[in-house]
C-alpha cells in the first residue's frame, strides 16, 4: 500500500488491506479464490453458542430454483423468533458459501432475537443469472410458508446481504414484490454490488480514491461477465437497473467511503427515495469494501449498532 493509501484508509483496517491477496478474481484465479475461501472458514464450537441453534435445511425448489437448496437455519435456541432474514452471502456471485458468516450470523442472531436462514445457492459461472436469484426466491418462499411451523410473525421477515449477496437481496426484494411472494418488512444492503460496470455511476464519473482495496474494478468486471454470461440481464431482476422501486420495503444501506460500489450504493438509495421508500444510509469514513470483517474497529462496532438498531426496529 502506498503512504497515500495509508492516509485515507483506517487505520484500524490496515492489516485487511494488506493480507488480502493482491491478486483479481478471473477465470484463472476463480479456483484458487475459491479453495482460499474454504480454508479460511472457521465453524465456532457448539458449545461457545448454546443460545444460538444451527440447523441444515434442504429445500425444494421451484420455476427455475435448483432441485434441491441447502441452507443453514440460524434461531434462537430458548425462545421463539422475534422475526427472521434470509441472507444472502457475497462472493461475486462466483464463490463462498453459507458457512463463510456464521459467526457474523449467530452474533446477529443473538443481538436481535430473529431467526436468519442462509442460502447455499448456486454459482457463476457455472450457473448464471438468474440462478442464484430463484434459489434465494425460493428459499423466501419456504421461509414464508414455514414461518408459522418456525414461531416466526409471518409480518416479520426481511432479506440481507452482502457485497453480492446484498445485490441479489436487492434483486429479492423486487422479484417478491413483483411476483407477490410476501410483504418484505425490510431489506438490508451491505455494500450491495447492484449495477454491472456499464451501467455504473463509475462508468462516467469515476472515483480514483475507490476500489483500489479488497474488491477492485477488473475482479468486478469479471465476476459480473461470469454472472450475465453475455447476456443484458432482466432489469427487472437487477437492482441497479430496475426502472421501477416503488413499493419496494424499507432499506438499510451501509458502504464505505472507499469502496467501489459507494456511488452506485447512494444513487441507489436516492432513487429508492424518491419512489418513497423509506431508507437508512450510511457511508463509513476511510473504510473499504468488507471493512466490517475487522469487527474490533471502532467503525465496525458503530456499523454493527447502526445495523442492530434497524433490524430491531422493523423485526423486532
Amino acid at each position: 500500500m502506498t503512504a497515500m493509501g495509508k492516509q485515507s484508509v483506517d487505520p484500524a483496517l490496515w492489516p485487511l488491506v494488506e493480507t488480502f491477496p493482491p491478486i483479481d478474481v478471473s477465470a484463472e484465479t476463480l479456483a484458487g479464490f475459491r479453495a482460499a475461501m474454504v480454508d479460511l472458514t472457521v465453524t465456532p464450537d457448539p458449545a461457545t453458542h448454546a443460545d444460538v441453534a444451527i440447523e441444515t435445511r434442504a429445500i425444494s425448489g421451484g420455476g427455475d430454483a435448483a432441485g434441491s437448496i441447502r441452507c443453514l437455519y440460524f434461531h434462537p435456541a430458548r425462545s421463539a423468533p422475534a422475526g427472521a432474514l434470509l441472507h444472502v452471502h457475497g462472493g461475486g456471485f462466483v464463490m463462498g458459501s453459507p458457512e463463510i458468516d456464521v459467526a457474523r450470523n449467530i452474533e446477529l442472531v443473538r443481538a436481535t432475537g430473529c431467526a436468519i436462514l442462509s442460502v447455499d445457492y448456486r454459482l457463476a459461472p457455472e450457473h448464471p443469472h438468474p440462478a442464484a436469484l430463484e434459489d434465494c426466491h425460493a428459499a423466501l418462499r419456504w421461509l414464508a410458508t414455514e414461518a408459522r411451523s418456525l414461531g416466526i410473525p409471518a409480518t416479520r421477515i426481511g432479506v440481507i446481504g452482502e457485497s453480492a449477496g446484498g445485490g441479489l437481496a436487492a434483486g429479492l426484494a423486487l422479484i417478491a414484490r413483483d411476483r407477490r411472494t410476501l410483504p418484505l418488512a425490510c431489506q438490508v444492503l451491505i455494500y450491495p454490488m447492484l449495477a454491472p460496470p456499464a451501467h455504473s455511476v463509475d462508468a462516467t464519473a469515476r472515483d480514483s480514491r475507490a476500489g483500489r482495496y479488497i474488491w477492485t474494478r477488473s475482479s468486478n468486471a469479471y465476476c459480473w461477465s461470469a454472472n450475465l454470461a453475455g447476456a443484458a440481464g432482466d432489469p427487472a431482476s437487477i437492482a441497479g437497473l430496475a426502472p421501477d422501486l416503488a413499493g419496494l420495503p424499507p432499506a438499510f444501506i451501509a458502504v464505505g467511503e472507499l469502496d467501489l460500489f459507494v456511488h452506485d450504493n447512494l444513487g441507489y438509495a436516492s432513487r429508492l427515495l424518491a419512489a418513497g421508500c423509506p431508507v437508512e444510509a450510511h457511508v463509513y469514513p476511510g473504510t473499504i469494501h468488507g471493512f466490517d470483517r475487522v469487527v474490533d474497529a471502532d467503525v465496525s462496532v458503530r456499523f454493527t449498532r447502526e445495523l442492530v438498531g434497524f433490524i430491531r426496529r422493523h423485526l423486532g
